[in-house]
């Protein structure tokens, strides 16, 4: 098994790849639109929430959701900032996204219920608090996600009983606190121990390790491409899918992300697209690349050339 070796440490985050460049106008408005790394505008926003400068905030989760529109965590941090400006009817909306896109996204779920009873809207609080209920009947005291459901359910029966809040406070409790005050220090740690965990073929807690590095960076390809290596190990092929195209979607160039998903294609059996995904590596890679030859192995044997 041959897995991608990390060359920089996530917290050092390059410009942007994609940036546009050149001084000349494009020929549509469409093409010279500014283009944003998401992992940057992602910390960018997080460093605003800490120094509580919401419109800054506001305004670098909205650049990152532009590249990586379904990431749950930017979605949630864009709601934060907005509470945080008091735009609770934007705020609410975010908060709605983040839990449709990450159902296990416990603060989204908070949030989302506490911030219709803030709107006076009970009967929207009251859905959101059956499902934390619903939630925390069937995960018990012990789970994982026991105090954050116990948090969420009593911070949303507060808010559903119009108890009156001064102002809106973003993200408190344990959960949101543990996205806003991710240090990158601490994304770069899980993400090492994820790849070290995906070296020893430990892919369920490399899933964990990934998800709490996700908190730090966001939608980071790196970090995208790995948990889909992870669930596809694990035979959830369509899961590792959602992850390489969005790896994709925010670095279109991400080789690791192309080989692997070539990859992914092989072993469904589906030699046009594996071949489509070759033919993009070697389109990158003029003279040559490992990802290129490691596809074309794949594609000459029909499965792993490292399979027994």
């Amino acid at each position: 098994m041959r897995v991608l070796i990390p060359v920089l440490a996530l917290g050092l985050v390059a410009a942007p790849a994609n940036a546009a460049g050149g001084g000349g106008m494009s020929s549509v408005p469409s093409a010279s639109a500014p283009q944003y790394d998401a992992a940057t505008e992602y910390r960018k926003g997080v460093v605003a929430l800490q120094a509580k400068d919401f419109k800054a905030a506001k305004t670098a989760f909205d650049h990152a959701l532009s590249v990586a529109p379904r990431d749950a965590n930017s979605q949630y941090m864009a709601g934060v900032a907005r509470t945080g400006l008091g735009d609770l009817k934007g705020a609410r909306k975010f908060y709605a996204k983040a839990a449709k896109t990450d159902a296990n996204m416990i603060a989204a779920w908070r949030d989302l219920g506490v911030t219709d009873g803030q709107l006076g809207d009970k009967e929207k609080a009251r859905e959101t608090l059956d499902v934390i209920q619903s939630r925390r009947s069937t995960c018990t005291e012990t789970c994982p996600q026991a105090a954050a459901l116990k948090e969420a359910d009593e911070a949303v029966t507060v808010a559903l009983n119009g108890v009156p809040t001064a102002s809106a406070v973003p993200a408190s409790g344990a959960e949101a606190g543990a996205l806003l005050f991710a240090s990158s220090g601490f994304g770069d740690s899980e993400y090492l121990a994820a790849v070290a965990l995906i070296n020893d073929r430990n892919y369920e807690q490399a899933i964990a390790a990934l998800q709490s590095a996700q908190r730090a960076f966001g939608a980071h390809p790196d970090i995208l491409t790995y948990l889909g290596f992870a669930n596809r190990k694990l035979g959830r092929f369509d899961i590792a899918e959602s992850y390489y195209r969005a790896a994709l979607a925010v670095a279109p160039g991400h080789r690791g992300a192309t080989e692997y998903f070539g990859e992914l294609m092989v072993e469904r059996r589906d030699m046009a697209s594996a071949r489509r995904m070759l033919a993009r590596l070697d389109a990158q890679c003029r003279f040559g690349c490992t990802e290129a030859e490691e596809l074309r192995a794949w594609i000459s044997v029909g499965h792993s050339p490292h399979s027994s």
